[in-house]
């Protein structure tokens, strides 16, 4: 697990509904083993604090964009975006040990075209970033969850590019 939240049903869902996971990273409450516990490098820490100072940004952004953007489908695609955001800052908090992640109030605009083209720039500065620091590291767990992290973010890159016709 990448996050440690349930899920409740008879089979596990495609994506976890809280960090957009891929299935094969959700596991059984009663076979969970969830632990943020990671004897973390030096190197290794400020790959994590970049990644929670990225996360709190990416998520405030969808944030603005699912209230402002112009498009009623938009809106929903930033909202659900945000909130995975959110749990994926969460997700360092925890890893760092802190109290609660930072705060961020990262703009947006009011054309969803653009919201769009901003999303895709950051899913592929995030991608970029993660796959160094995937690089960087030999710690088990923070192979895992940059791993897991990767393929959700490309998941979104993904719905950026379908819906800008790229």
């Amino acid at each position: 697990m990448i996050c440690g939240d349930p899920y409740i049903g008879d089979e596990p869902p495609a994506n976890c509904p809280f960090c957009g996971a891929h299935r094969k990273y959700i596991t059984e409450a009663n076979k969970a083993v969830v632990s943020f516990d990671a004897d973390l490098s030096d190197k290794e820490k400020a790959n994590a604090q970049t990644s929670i100072r990225k996360e709190a940004s990416n998520a405030a952004f969808y944030f603005c964009a699912a209230n402002k953007t112009d498009d009623a489908e938009g809106k929903l695609l930033f909202k659900a975006l945000a909130k995975v955001e959110a749990e994926h800052a969460t997700i360092w908090k925890k890893i760092l040990k802190l109290d609660k992640a930072p705060g961020a109030s990262d703009g947006c605009d009011t054309e969803n075209v653009k919201n769009l083209q901003e999303s895709h720039d950051r899913e592929t500065t995030t991608i970029a970033f993660y796959k160094k620091a995937l690089s960087e590291t030999t710690n088990p767990r923070m192979k895992q969850i940059l791993s897991a992290l990767i393929e959700i973010e490309t998941d979104h890159l993904e719905l950026s590019e379908e819906r800008l016709g790229a």
